[in-house]
């Protein structure tokens, strides 16, 4: 009887027996976990997920909070005095103050390594000041048959309008405008394609056909045609002008204060090669942070400019940021001379700074300037600038002796002398001195002395602006755009020591 009992009772201890484990469990589960507590356990090299039982091995089902932890912040800011290159695109007279002028931003402005005012952008300001002619000016212009002379003025843009339509507010120092730039090559032969910037090749088919785009319609803008070019030049040699702000004029407009356009971050992958030097034969852009001129530099006197795009390694890794130092010399400088002996310059880039305090040595030489055409700049195949004397000169100083010359002969006709002279040689002889105004002038006093003084002024006034002047300065204003290429760099200081 009693085995009997026993028995009864056996299902019940073996029902007891099973179930007190899980009781266990659950009770040990009201205590934190190694992996609970985020600190992993021995077996286990991650970190299991929230969801995961407390044995497994899972990896964290947030695993972007692990690629979050490598990346770095990047601020994207343009410090005070980044230029905005501008160029007008409406044609804007010289009149009143408070003038509005229009144009568009035709150089992609990066901070760091992202554009934050691309190309096309639409800049808009006003005419800030017109300055009263000077006496002495109005003298000589009037003197040489000019009389309107053109005032002195200043612009200022105020707004930006990016292609999203968003409008940024600015303050603006702005350079004397440039009436037609030209695009200077020391190798116009090169393949240019070879020693693009890397950072444009990498840049998406895309992205590049829209870019193309924005700079066909840039280029409308900044080239005038022939035809306008001629009716320019023929206008100018009236006695009475309007003064105009001409399409295609250009601007670099300074930042007086920063812009900030916010925070973004790179992985340390993408940064591995930041501060490196770039690749032999590759080609950058930069921009000079100091004017250069012939008549005022030596030998040795520094150049700094600064990089206004990135340059990416082949595989698209940034190796320089916007905004990086390159630092070099001047090597050549020859100051303009009398007898029209122009001057010269060269200059070479023998470091690169990052923002980081990063120094690189390298070989770098000026491959490619934009400059004014009124500049008359040439660069040779070593990357030497050099000041060109007009080719006109021996024919206008020709012209001019010629028609002092024919102006102080006599005409004959029918056996007597014309007191008065030839009226196309009187025409000639004052507009050879004194421009329009003085061929009319010249015309209509019918005197053979009038059109001899005029003809002498001008033959002579030609022969000394000519022949015998002081030659023209090479002058790099602030702000110039640069493109410079680059060799095998210089070895370091340690490594010629380890050498010897």
């Amino acid at each position: 009887m009693v085995l009997g009992r026993q028995l009864q009772f056996a299902p019940l201890a073996l029902l007891w027996l099973f179930a007190a484990p899980p009781a266990q469990s659950a009770s040990s589960q009201d205590q934190p976990t190694p992996a609970a507590t985020g600190t992993g356990v021995a077996a286990c090299p991650e970190v299991p997920r929230e969801d995961a039982l407390p044995f497994l091995c899972v990896p964290s089902s947030f695993p972007e909070n692990e690629n979050r932890a490598t990346r770095v912040p990047v601020a994207l800011n343009l410090p005070a005095g980044t230029p905005l290159r501008i160029v007008l695109d409406r044609r804007t007279r010289i009149s009143d103050e408070g003038d509005v002028v229009h144009g568009q931003v035709i150089e992609a402005v990066y901070a760091f390594d992202q554009v934050v005012i691309p190309a096309g952008s639409l800049a808009t300001g006003r005419v800030a000041r017109i300055e009263r002619v000077p006496a002495k000016r109005r003298v000589l212009s009037y003197a040489n048959g000019d009389v309107t002379p053109f005032h002195d003025y200043s612009v200022v843009f105020d707004t930006v309008t990016l292609p999203n339509g968003k409008q940024i507010a600015i303050e603006t120092t702005v350079s004397p405008g440039a009436a037609e730039v030209v695009h200077l090559v020391s190798h116009p032969e090169k393949d240019q394609e070879k020693k693009k910037n890397i950072a444009v090749r990498a840049i998406d088919n895309a992205e590049q056909d829209a870019k193309d785009t924005v700079h066909q319609g840039v280029y409308q803008v900044r080239a005038p045609g022939r035809l306008e070019r001629l009716k320019q030049f023929l206008v100018a040699r009236l006695p009475y002008r309007r003064q105009y702000l001409e399409p295609g004029t250009h601007f670099n407009a300074a930042l007086q204060s920063p812009l900030d356009f916010g925070v973004t971050t790179r992985t340390a992958e993408e940064l591995a090669l930041l501060g490196t030097a770039p690749p032999p034969e590759s080609l950058i852009h930069a921009r000079l942070l100091l004017e250069v001129s012939s008549a005022t530099a030596t030998r040795g006197v520094p150049v700094v400019a600064v990089l206004t795009q990135p340059v990416y390694s082949p595989d698209r890794r940034l190796i320089l940021p916007a905004e990086s130092l390159l630092i070099g010399e001047v090597i050549q400088a020859q100051a303009a001379r009398k007898l029209r002996r122009n001057g010269s310059l060269r200059v070479i880039f023998e470091h690169i700074e990052t923002a980081g305090g990063k120094v690189q040595p390298v070989q770098g030489s000026l491959e490619g300037i934009e400059v004014d055409r009124a500049a008359r700049l040439n660069l040779d195949e070593e990357g030497g600038a050099h000041t060109t004397n007009s080719k006109t000169r021996y024919l206008s100083t020709g012209f001019a002796i010629a028609m002092a010359a024919v102006a102080s002969r006599p005409d004959v006709e029918r056996g007597a002398a014309d007191p008065g002279g030839d009226p196309l040689v009187r025409a000639g002889a004052g507009s050879s001195g004194f421009g329009f105004a003085g061929g009319l002038l010249s015309f209509a006093a019918k005197s053979t002395p009038l059109s001899i003084a005029f003809g002498v002024y001008g033959a002579s006034s030609s022969v000394y602006s000519n022949f015998l002047a002081r030659g023209r300065e090479v002058v790099f204003p602030k702000d110039t755009p640069l493109e410079i290429g680059f060799g095998a760099p210089h070895p370091s200081p340690q490594a010629s020591q380890a050498r010897r």
